[in-house]
C-alpha cells in the first residue's frame, strides 16, 4: 500500500486541510473508491475504512492480481465532519454538487477538481453516497441513467437492488454522472444509513465492494455470491408524505415487509404527545426507506416503499 496526499491546503485556524489517498497493487487504472464527501456521512467514511483495511489484508497475502492498481480516498471533507456540519464548513456549499471542478475556483470546486484529477481515467469507480433526507435504506447500488451505465456490472456487487435513477439537470455536476461523461463505469453505494455507524448495513457494502472486486478479477477473495440483485427505477418506489410537523414516532423500518393499511408512524404534537395523524401504507411492499430525524415537516419524505 501506498499512502499519499493527493491534495493540500491551508487553514486559517488549524492543520492544514489534506486529502489521502490509499493505493494498493500496481497497473492498470482498475478501481476508485471514494468515501465521505459530506460531513455527516459518517458510516459512509466507516465503510470506506474497513474497504482499506481489508485491502491491506488482502495485497498482504499477495491476493490483489497481478496488473491492477486500486486507488481508495476514505474522506474529502473531514473538515465539515470534525464540526458536524453536513456541507463544507465555510460556505455551506456541497462537494459533491462542484464536478468535475475548477481548479481556479471557489474552495470546493477546487477540492472537486482535486478529486476528479485523482479518480479520472479508472475502469470502474465507485462512491459510497448518501441521501439527501436523512434516514435508512436498504443498502443498494444506483446509477443514472446516462446511456453509459451497466446493469449486468451492478448486479456483480450482490446487493439487494441496484437502483437506476433519472437524472435531473442539476445531477450533471455529481462526481457519478462526470465519471460516467469520462468513460468510468460509475456506481454509488447506499450503506444504509449516514450520520450513524450501522455495522450490519456497513458490512454489507464494504462486502459487496470486495465482492465486485473479485468478480470483475481485480483481487482473489472467494465469497457467497449476495443477493440477485433486483433492478428497480423510481417508478416501482412510492413516496409516503408528512400530512402534519411534529415528533415522528416511527413503527416500521427500511426492511420491513408491509401490507396496505399497516401502520407506518404516528406523528405526535410536541407538546401534548397527542396524536396528530397516523401514516398508513397505501400499498403491499417492502420498506426501501425509512425517514430517521425525530423532528419532522409538513409534506416530509417519511418512506419509500417497493411494491410487490
Amino acid at each position: 500500500m501506498k499512502q499519499e496526499i493527493l491534495f493540500s491546503m491551508k487553514s486559517p485556524y488549524r492543520d492544514e486541510f489534506k486529502i489521502q489517498g490509499f493505493r494498493f497493487g500496481e497497473g492498470e487504472k482498475s478501481v476508485a473508491i471514494v468515501g465521505a464527501m459530506r460531513g455527516d456521512e459518517v458510516q459512509q467514511q466507516f465503510t470506506c475504512s474497513q474497504v482499506v483495511k481489508n485491502l491491506m489484508e488482502l495485497e498482504e497475502a499477495g491476493l490483489i492480481l497481478p496488473g491492477h492498481e486500486i486507488l481508495v480516498i476514505p474522506s474529502a471533507n473531514h473538515f465539515s465532519m470534525n464540526i458536524n456540519k453536513r456541507f463544507w464548513a465555510m460556505d455551506n456549499t456541497d462537494i459533491n454538487r462542484m464536478f468535475p471542478g475548477y481548479k481556479k475556483g471557489e474552495t470546493t470546486q477546487r477540492i472537486a477538481s482535486a478529486v476528479f484529477d485523482s479518480v479520472k481515467g479508472y475502469k470502474y469507480g465507485i462512491q459510497l453516497a448518501s441521501f439527501y433526507v436523512p434516514g435508512e435504506f436498504i443498502p443498494h447500488v444506483r446509477m443514472l441513467n446516462t446511456g453509459f451505465q451497466d446493469h449486468v456490472l451492478a448486479q456483480k456487487f450482490g446487493l439487494p437492488y441496484v437502483f437506476v435513477r433519472e437524472p435531473k439537470p442539476y445531477d450533471t455536476t455529481l462526481l457519478n454522472y462526470n465519471w460516467q461523461v469520462f468513460d468510468t463505469q460509475a456506481f454509488s453505494i447506499y450503506a444504509g444509513d449516514t450520520n450513524i455507524i450501522n455495522k450490519e448495513s456497513a458490512k454489507i457494502a464494504w462486502t459487496s465492494i470486495l465482492r465486485f472486486l473479485h468478480k470483475t478479477n481485480i483481487i482473489k477473495h472467494n465469497m457467497h455470491d449476495g443477493y440477485n440483485s433486483n433492478i428497480i427505477s423510481d417508478n416501482d418506489l412510492l413516496s409516503v408524505i408528512s400530512d402534519q410537523p411534529g415528533i415522528l414516532y416511527s413503527q416500521k423500518d427500511a426492511w420491513d415487509e408491509v401490507k396496505k393499511g399497516d401502520t407506518l408512524a404516528k406523528i405526535l404534537d410536541p407538546f401534548t404527545g397527542k396524536v396528530l395523524s397516523e401514516i398508513i401504507s397505501p400499498i403491499a411492499g417492502t420498506i426501501f426507506f425509512a425517514h430517521q430525524k425525530p423532528l419532522i415537516h409538513q409534506h416530509t419524505v417519511l418512506f419509500k416503499i417497493i411494491s410487490y
